[in-house]
């Protein structure tokens, strides 16, 4: 499949800690290629064709890429990042826009105000000048026509990817000494996300108690950084700490030593409130972990038949869910299957076809 080149990629998160949107970022840009389309990588911090250097990315969308646009006239800019496309649109380039979630106006609660209100007003201009809407999720898509006017008609679900994992590299030896070094048991469960309040990390500790007082205290690992609103659940893992729970938050990980974790778990669980996609409880499937979801926003769509589901209230279902995996490796094995089977069906390459679909309004 061939398209008009160059098109001009966001690439803002590309030098940036990897989160989702990063490795959305990479893995579309690497697909895109392998079908053979050129494609120019604008505004990383040194990367790519157009870095932006140590300006901000806000500046960089909204004064470098329109003199970009008018002086390359690339055939497409595509924005990744939920709303940032430039202000003004130059005549003979067609826009492209992901919104991969609407969480700042669904969970307000979990972002500043101020990020918030830049969040409504820029995707409400992005809305207005995009030739075509790529969405993550049919929960995406539905949202955004809930809560926004969007003036084309091309608005699109196309899933992500989760092959990726089969080609992280395994860690070096230090990485893998040193998690050897955490001296986990054989059997442990395994959170991996940011620590913020709409990923439901509560819920998981809720539940993890609960087996401690029946006797079956599971080890939970937590991977993941920081996040904004966080505060209660790190009073929460101190807590349980010093009653006797086996908690170990170990922050943010590079993909090699997370996916390696990943591979070790015993039970993936991720009971979030609200999700565009959600990207790592199906890299936990692909990986053949069994895997426990909750039956809010994009989770059930995109894992289907593949993950056990809880309601995200449900701390007793959540802790029976566990205790079952836990104890029953033919269980495990059922649902490693399942897992595994549904999470095939998600491949960049398809990503990137449906994107360049997208691209040509076809």
């Amino acid at each position: 499949m061939k398209v008009s080149a160059p098109v001009a990629l966001d690439a803002s998160l590309w030098d940036e800690p990897t989160t989702g949107i990063g490795l959305y970022t990479r893995e579309l840009h690497a697909a895109l290629v392998a079908e053979g389309l050129v494609v120019q990588r604008w505004g990383a911090r040194v990367s790519g064709e157009r870095p932006r250097g140590p300006g901000s990315q806000t500046w960089f969308t909204l004064a470098q890429v329109p003199q970009l646009l008018e002086r390359e006239q690339p055939t497409l800019f595509h924005a990744v990042n939920n709303f940032n496309l430039p202000l003004l649109k130059p005549e003979g380039v067609r826009f492209a826009l992901t919104v991969h979630d609407l969480i700042p106006l669904l969970m307000p609660q979990v972002v500043s105000a101020a990020f918030r209100w830049q969040f409504r007003l820029w995707l409400t201009r992005s809305l207005a000048i995009a030739d075509v809407v790529l969405c993550d999720s049919d929960t995406t898509r539905a949202a955004l026509h809930q809560h926004f006017t969007v003036a084309t008609d091309e608005v699109r679900t196309v899933y992500l990817g989760a092959d990726h994992v089969d080609r992280v590299p395994p860690p070096d030896a230090i990485a893998r000494q040193w998690l050897d070094a955490l001296g986990l048991p054989a059997r442990f469960v395994l959170y991996a996300g940011a620590l913020d309040a709409r990923k439901n990390v509560r819920l998981v500790l809720a539940a993890c108690e609960r087996l401690r007082q029946r006797g079956h205290p599971p080890t939970l690992v937590l991977a993941g950084q920081r996040w904004f609103g966080g505060g209660a659940i790190e009073r929460d893992v101190q807590r349980l700490t010093a009653a006797g729970l086996d908690v170990r938050p170990l922050g943010y990980l590079e993909a090699p030593v997370f996916y390696a974790l990943m591979k070790r778990a015993t039970v993936f669980v991720f009971p979030s409130r609200y999700e565009g996609f959600g990207l790592p409880p199906l890299e936990a499937m692909r990986s053949g972990v069994p895997t426990i979801i909750s039956t809010a926003g994009s989770l059930p769509e995109v894992c289907g038949d593949g993950a056990l589901a809880v309601g995200p209230d449900d701390a007793d279902g959540l802790a029976a869910a566990l205790e079952r995996l836990l104890a029953r490796p033919e269980e495990r094995a059922h649902w490693a299957a399942r897992g595994r089977a549904r999470a095939a069906g998600f491949t960049w390459q398809a990503t990137a076809r449906a994107t360049m679909r997208a691209y040509q309004g076809r």
